[in-house]
């Protein structure tokens, strides 16, 4: 069947959140399931929440995967490539130069301010996106009562293996305790789904002679910087923060990196937009082995995101068929009410991390969410609004 979209239409919409998703993975599935599923509807929530959970099971950047698959599913394995490549390639850029000017970006007065403005945005834009996924996923009791139950085991037990915990908890009272309505039921699998099916057994063969490779490949070298991105990548579940002990065992052990330059390009990359994992093309840039530079970086970068988008691609086809089947209907629906106390336990320790540092957090994160849920107003001008009220406030 021919993809609703076109690559160019999918690259277009990632590269503007490319530019204005600050905040981290949480924040960014907010962007994403406002732009995509309230915006410009090429989803409807409940396809969205099943995306979002067969990612957070994937080892790889969950957001970036998310993405990755809204432009697969949008425009094809093109709209796949085009997805990453807007929302990755902004952020990775700034890397790069940063990686020659990280005193200077240091230095800068009014840093600290925009940094913690945008932290308020992404607080804004998660909670907007908690209570549109909470009145579509979970409009009756016992997926409230799921919902509650999972944000407040989350809060608990603030790691991926609690996440993946969850999923599976909210799988299983899914399966056993609710009903999928008649309607949820689609449509028998067709006989386009046999080329997805193979095209998704490559990715994941792919995925695994190239781990296997990871482990014997070259000491040095770009292929060295290659591989040891690739493990990395391949071999953290949860993205964001969790990859940073995995990186440092990479090029820090080593002696690639000196420790305060890899603890200046993580903080750096924290006050970007985009993926966290894009601290992969400072690192490599600035490594004492491979090529280093802009090359280097572009290894590193390659390296790092490449086996998550393998999984990713190479598990969606199956996850597809698993959705139309009668009997992972209320499974699924299970899975979201999860998800949905999954994002709720995120809003609530985003919140606690970043707000209550001054006064004027609370009146600048109500402001910035009665402008996105109320206002209507585009979430680049929120996340400016937010940068510049930190700034001054």
């Amino acid at each position: 069947m021919r993809p609703p979209g076109t690559a160019a239409e999918v690259l277009r919409a990632f590269l503007m959140l490319g530019f204005t998703s600050f905040g981290g993975p949480v924040a960014h599935i907010g962007y994403f399931q406002r732009e995509f599923v309230d915006r410009r509807q090429w989803l409807q929530a409940g396809d969205f929440a099943s995306l979002l959970a067969m990612c957070q099971f994937l080892p790889g950047p969950a957001s970036s995967q998310l993405g990755f698959c809204l432009g697969l599913r949008r425009a094809g394995w093109l709209g796949g490539l085009a997805a990453w490549v807007g929302f990755t390639l902004p952020s990775a850029v700034r890397m790069l130069a940063i990686a020659h000017w990280i005193g200077l970006f240091q230095s800068f007065p009014l840093t600290r301010g925009v940094i913690h403005g945008l932290q308020l945005a992404a607080v804004a834009v998660v909670a907007q996106a908690v209570w549109v996924m909470a009145r579509s996923l979970c409009p009756d009791t016992p997926r409230r009562a799921l919902a509650l139950l999972s944000a407040a085991m989350l809060v608990a037990v603030p790691n991926t293996g609690g996440q993946v915990l969850i999923l599976l908890i909210g799988a299983v009272i899914g399966g056993l305790a609710l009903e999928a309505p008649k309607q949820a039921v689609a449509e028998p699998v067709r006989l386009a789904a046999l080329s997805q099916r193979r095209a998704g057994t490559a990715c994941l063969a792919v995925f695994l002679v190239l781990l296997v490779f990871s482990f014997v490949g070259p000491e040095g070298g770009g292929m060295a910087v290659f591989t040891a991105f690739y493990r990395a990548g391949a071999l953290v579940f949860g993205g964001g923060h969790v990859v940073l002990p995995t990186l440092r065992d990479a090029v820090v052990v080593p002696g690639w990196v000196a420790p305060p330059v890899f603890l200046a390009g993580y903080g750096a990359a924290q006050a970007m937009p985009g993926p966290l994992f894009t601290v992969a093309a400072f690192l490599g840039t600035v490594s004492s082995v491979g090529p280093g530079g802009v090359v280097g970086g572009v290894i590193a970068l390659a390296g790092i995101f490449l086996p998550g988008l393998l999984v990713a691609g190479g598990v969606l086809p199956y996850w597809r068929i698993l959705e139309r089947r009668a009997d992972a209907a209320a499974v699924l629906m299970g899975v979201n009410a999860a998800v949905v106390g999954l994002l709720g336990a995120a809003f609530i320790t985003l919140l606690s991390l970043t707000a209550g540092q001054n006064f004027w957090d609370g009146p600048i994160i109500l402001a910035a969410l009665a402008l996105l849920t109320w206002g209507g107003v585009r979430p680049a001008l929120v996340v400016l609004f937010c940068a510049v009220a930190g700034a001054v406030f």
